[in-house]
């Protein structure tokens, strides 16, 4: 039951509501009958996480009032006591991370009754989600998250950091010799211009630990035993699973996992994928050149930030499939800060992290690039090869998925794309989604309209017939495209000129060809209706419906 209350107390906490009625962290619903519960948990989302960005203990949703007046006018909202405190499991059930409200106060006004749902504010670091989406205010409306609120609520977190915990049982013995080797060698590399390579092999394991950042006066980190831990090591990060693994999807399949230390781990991944060479016959070249599927620094790159940015409190293995054409990456946890285009375009550098002491450590030992570069190398790398660039797929806010394309899409065009033109970058990634058949943004459409590049409508964008022609790829933008209204009319005359009468089924035969392969069967019979029906008001066609030879014939 919800927790009674003073219901003096109570209206005097509802006037003070009314009169800060501009403030993000309290919602007014006049609910006069009933409330949708789906539509509740989106404002727990929202009222929580701005509590939050507020710095409030608590916000509140409130029905009862009118909320453009904010006059009392009472609700009817689940009156039943049991059935009113029963949104408490509903909310718990939908939220992630789970809570629910802190207090359900039933008010006794004047002008009726009231119900107040206290709200508490989102953890620090971890903003709250409902059905896997996290909502947030804009004024008085109900909105997504933004990136830049995502950004401020995550990086309260900097003192949660898994990796940074200190591995009570580890010792130094508990890592492996060779990955040690590794990581001095890696380290030395990178810190050549500051630290010579003679005063890194004279520290001690603990020494140079202490270095890299794997471990404090207090002991060995977490991060520590995932780089450098041995196999037999993995079981001191229990419940965690300390694992990569691959999969291999096709005519042959194959399946392997890797554990500690990711620092060699990563190595024996990559040589189980099957890079063979590919041909490619590159714009004004007559001689076709040979490149790998695979480039392995990006594919290292996509291997290292999955271990670099899993949130590993979700106790999952990071997987790599491959499949005939492509390899792709999971990662359990949501993207982190930004967004990949902003990445992919302008190499931004990342102000926050999840694992900040693993990532600092991966750094240390040449291992990623903290600064943000690595996906813009990704992407300038599959476009130097003439391949797809790499697709992000956050469709799922409770994880990452890196797709790395090891076949051409359209090799005429993306090699024109990736070679002979002079468009932008964020022009080429555009270009590049739209050959693939995926989703760009409103503004993107718009330059690339107004650079005639593309054509058609959402979601069935096609490259412009103008660079189709350039690139080679003519026949499968007609095909795409489909005729002109014009040429199917000629079809249908023509038709009738030649068989005299013709039945619909022999006059779809003729225009179906012709017609668009983005229409399915039913847009296109009406469209060869249509046709008919303009041919029969210019007279040019008519039917006859009569007899055993019913049909069309010319007019």
């Amino acid at each position: 039951m919800a927790k009674p209350t003073s219901n003096e107390s109570n209206l005097v906490l509802l006037e003070s509501l009314i009169r800060n009625w501009e403030d993000e962290t309290i919602e007014f619903k006049e609910a006069s009958n009933d409330f949708d519960t789906d539509k509740i948990g989106r404002y727990v989302s929202a009222l929580s996480n701005e509590a939050n960005l507020s710095d409030e203990p608590s916000a509140w949703l409130v029905f009862g009032v009118r909320n453009k007046t904010r006059e009392v006018v009472g609700t009817g909202y689940r009156t039943d006591p049991d059935r009113l405190d029963g949104l408490k499991r509903q909310i718990n059930d939908g939220t992630d991370p789970s809570m629910t409200f802190r207090s359900i106060r039933v008010v006794d006004h004047a002008k009726g009754r009231v119900v107040m749902l206290e709200i508490p504010a989102a953890p620090k670091g971890m903003p709250i989600a409902w059905k896997g989406h996290w909502y947030a205010r804009a004024g008085e409306n109900l909105t997504n998250l933004s990136i830049g609120k995502l950004d401020a609520i995550r990086g309260q977190g900097h003192l949660l950091d898994w990796t940074a915990q200190i591995v009570e049982d580890a010792e130094v013995s508990d890592l492996s010799q060779e990955a040690m080797a590794v990581a001095r060698r890696a380290f030395a590399e990178k810190n050549s211009s500051r630290i010579p390579t003679e005063t890194i092999e004279g520290w001690s394991d603990e020494q140079f630990l202490k270095h890299v950042g794997l471990m404090t006066k207090r002991g060995i980190t977490r991060a520590c035993i995932l780089l450098l831990g041995k196999p037999e090591s993995a079981y001191l990060l229990n419940p965690l699973m300390a694992e990569l693994t691959w999969k291999l999807v096709g005519q042959e399949t194959a399946y392997e996992h890797f554990t500690t230390p990711f620092i060699l781990a990563t190595t024996q991944l990559y040589s189980r994928i099957r890079n063979i060479k590919i041909r490619l016959l590159p714009p004004d070249e007559l001689i076709q050149r040979e490149v790998e599927k695979y480039d392995q620094g990006s594919v290292l790159e996509a291997i290292h930030n999955c271990i670099a940015h899993q949130d590993y409190s979700k106790y999952s293995r990071v997987s790599i499939v491959e499949y005939p054409d492509k390899l792709e990456f999971t990662s359990v946890g949501a993207f982190f800060e930004g967004n990949p285009d902003e990445y992919a375009l302008a190499g931004h550098m990342p102000r926050h992290y999840r694992n900040p002491t693993l990532v600092q450590a991966m750094t240390q030992l040449n291992m990623i690039d903290h600064l943000g570069y690595g996906i813009e190398r990704m992407n300038r790398s599959q476009a130097n090869r003439y391949l797809p660039l790499p697709d992000y797929d956050l469709a799922n806010p409770e994880e990452v998925k890196l797709t790395i394309f090891g076949r051409v899409v359209d090799e005429g065009y993306t090699k024109l794309l990736m070679q002979s033109s002079s468009l932008p970058f964020e022009d080429v990634l555009a270009l590049d989604r739209v050959q693939k058949g995926r989703p760009i943004s409103d503004a993107a459409l718009r330059r690339l309209r107004n650079k005639k590049l593309v054509e058609g409508r959402r979601p069935h964008l096609r490259v412009a017939a103008s660079v189709a022609k350039a690139t080679g790829t003519q026949a499968d933008y007609l095909q795409a495209r489909g005729q002109s209204d014009e040429y199917c009319r000629a079809l249908i005359t023509d038709c009738l000129r030649k068989q005299g009468l013709a039945s619909r089924s022999q006059i779809d035969a003729v225009v179906f060809p012709a017609l668009s392969t983005e229409l399915s069967e039913e847009q296109k019979r009406n469209k060869v209706k249509n046709l008919l029906a303009q041919l029969s008001r210019e007279q040019e066609i008519r039917y006859e419906p009569k007899g055993d030879n019913r049909g069309w014939r010319l007019g």
